[in-house]
């Protein structure tokens, strides 16, 4: 497989000539989605759900499929049958790869403001994108997990914790298109010499193999 990273939360999963994107949202290039076949959505949230992006997207590849939770899927009607509803602790395949969704629910942003459904993926029984959660991939061993970084519903303690928990051999930072540079190198530093996994935060448009 070949991992891409785009802007913020956006991952383009490239394999045997299928093309599977993560959460191509509103703060990332709308290139992730070129030739895609399938799309995972973890929530609704703009920055992980850029509505019209998919929309243009099926336009241009009417095999186009979309898989995300009830809730999300409820969002999506202009994109008809091209949607398809996911639960957690469900597998099913997207692009020819096999996928296990997990988790459920948001993290808490504050006590205020009501959770909403969030799933996590399971890509290829390897790389795990869990979209605005610390929620656990029970049971799977992970090689390469996206951990979240910077967001209202975060402490860099908990993304350490996460990532110890978890127990990949790499993670690569994710939700980091709201630090610029200086506090990226900062969140860098902070898990560098925490994680003892190889940790980096790529560069979007970034690809390594997995």
């Amino acid at each position: 497989m070949r991992l891409t990273k785009f802007g913020h939360s956006c991952v383009r999963v490239e394999h045997e000539g299928a093309v599977l994107v993560v959460d191509p949202g509103g703060f990332s290039e709308r290139s992730a989605l070129d030739g895609a076949d399938a799309v995972l959505i973890t929530h609704e949230h703009p920055d992980h759900l850029d509505v019209d992006a998919l929309t243009d997207a099926l336009a241009k590849r009417p095999d186009l499929t979309v898989h995300t939770h009830a809730d999300v899927a409820a969002k999506l009607k202009p994109l008809g049958s091209a949607v398809t509803t996911v639960a957690s602790g469900q597998s099913f395949s997207a692009a020819g790869l096999p996928i296990e969704a997990f988790g459920g629910i948001h993290a808490e942003i504050h006590p205020d403001i009501p959770r909403i459904a969030n799933l996590g993926f399971l890509i290829n029984e390897s790389v795990y994108h869990p979209g605005d959660s610390f929620d656990l991939p029970e049971g799977a061993r992970v090689e390469t997990l996206f951990v979240p970084v910077s967001a209202p519903w975060l402490k860099i303690s908990e993304s350490v914790e996460f990532v110890r928990a978890v127990a990949p051999r790499r993670a690569f930072a994710l939700h980091d298109g709201v630090v610029n540079e200086a506090g990226g190198n900062l969140i860098d530093g902070v898990l560098g010499r925490l994680l003892k996994v190889d940790y980096q935060r790529l560069t979007p448009g970034t690809s390594v193999d997995a």
